[in-house]
């Protein structure tokens, strides 16, 4: 402890305490730590029991975040923190600093005695300016979900108990499918008003049809007829089973091949979750055939590309098996909403849920254009880009 208690640790602490006492501390950043079982860390005010605090929240090498709270007042605990950092980043409305320690042990404080000035105020007695405040978070807030566990259809799919308590090893799913609901909700009023077709194509044990069936037909009180289409006979059996015991008349299952799928029915959209590799490419092909007002597809793996790929300016990067897979997954995924942007649609690429809990996270959204035609020079133009794409990436006409 004696290296670290020098002037400019010292202030720092001053620095660190003041501005989370004057509600002003957006946060502390902690990097470079002497201890390689820690990756990074952060300080935060927090509000515990009506009292503002300073929780130390660090990520060990495992990504598991532990969390530790410091009163502001305990200056012995928060410079131990301080010596444990090789950087140290304070943000505030008042101003930041940087805290720096050297190789060679030496100690900066850049920005310490602006940000003291603002603080503490002028020698001369001038006082300290007014800056925004920001209020400390607390540990008791509660993230504002659509769903909230005690649906009947998450108990019967075994994500929640039937007190509606999510399992834990259930978190991630669940968490998945209040997500895609969000990004439903936001192509709401890109659908028509009245009754909707909708269709999940390779829908698997469709946590998707159910949460978007039970979105529009109990949250929205909408009428909907929706249908999930998978090859695999007992998931399909179980899934009309559910659906038949929650009395979701509207929603049924059927087993055949997606490919093969037809409806005479005006379909307003296609959902797919993790269809794998070219599926994903026949549920697109299917929604464009069908002219539907709204496409949501989050890709499953993507090894198609990964074997045709022939493509000697890239070669720098595709001779490298996890570069090349990483490249070719972003480029299918683009080579997608190009194809979709030829045929009409609006694009976007969005991650679903956090990279941390599933590699698998890549949203993709088509909103159909209106008045948009197939046959016009935008479009021949849009087409020829996407072709011209996928002969570059592959060497394939």
């Amino acid at each position: 402890m004696a290296e670290i208690i020098n002037g400019d640790a010292l202030l720092l602490l001053r620095l660190i305490q003041k501005s989370a006492r004057m509600s002003v501390m957006r946060k502390t950043v902690l990097s470079k730590p002497l201890d390689r079982s820690v990756k990074k860390a952060c300080l935060v005010p927090k509000s515990i029991a009506g009292k503002t605090c300073l929780q130390l929240e660090s990520f060990g090498a495992d990504n598991k975040a532990k969390h530790k709270n410091i009163d502001i007042d305990d200056a012995e605990t928060l410079l131990s923190v301080i010596e444990g950092f090789g950087q140290i980043n304070l943000l505030s409305t008042a101003g930041d600093c940087e805290y720096r320690v050297s190789k060679s042990g030496n100690c900066v404080l850049l920005g310490g005695h602006k940000l003291e000035k603002a603080l503490f105020g002028e020698d001369d007695g001038i006082g300290v300016k007014t800056y925004a405040r920001i209020e400390p978070g607390s540990n008791n807030k509660k993230k504002n979900y659509i769903l909230s566990g005690d649906e009947p259809f998450l108990k019967l799919l075994g994500v929640a108990d039937e007190k509606g308590r999510v399992f834990d090893k259930k978190q991630a799913k669940f968490r998945q499918i209040n997500k895609f609901l969000e990004f439903v909700r936001d192509i709401e009023d890109k659908l028509p008003e009245g009754d909707l077709r909708i269709c999940d194509l390779c829908c698997g044990k469709s946590y998707l049809s159910f949460a978007v069936y039970h979105y529009f037909a109990v949250i929205k009180q909408r009428r909907v007829t929706m249908t999930g289409v998978d090859l695999k006979s007992d998931v399909i059996e179980y899934c009309n089973e559910v659906s038949q015991k929650l009395g979701f008349n509207g929603l049924e299952f059927l087993c055949g091949d997606v490919n093969l799928y037809d409806t005479s029915d005006r379909v307003n959209m296609v959902i797919s979750l993790h269809a794998c590799d070219i599926a994903t490419d026949i549920v697109i092909n299917k929604a464009i055939e069908w002219d539907v007002d709204v496409i949501l597809s989050t890709p499953c793996c993507h090894h198609d590309l990964n074997k045709k790929l022939n493509c000697e300016p890239l070669e720098f990067i595709g001779r490298h098996s996890m570069l090349r897979q990483k490249l070719c997954d972003a480029a299918t995924d683009a080579l997608r909403l190009s194809l979709l942007e030829a045929n009409g649609y609006d694009v976007a690429a969005f991650e679903l849920i956090d990279p941390e809990e599933t590699p698998k996270n890549v949203m993709l959204r088509g909103i159909r254009k209106k008045n948009f035609d197939k046959s016009s020079d935008r479009a021949r133009e849009l087409m020829a880009r996407y072709r011209e794409a996928y002969r570059f990436l592959t060497g394939i006409e």
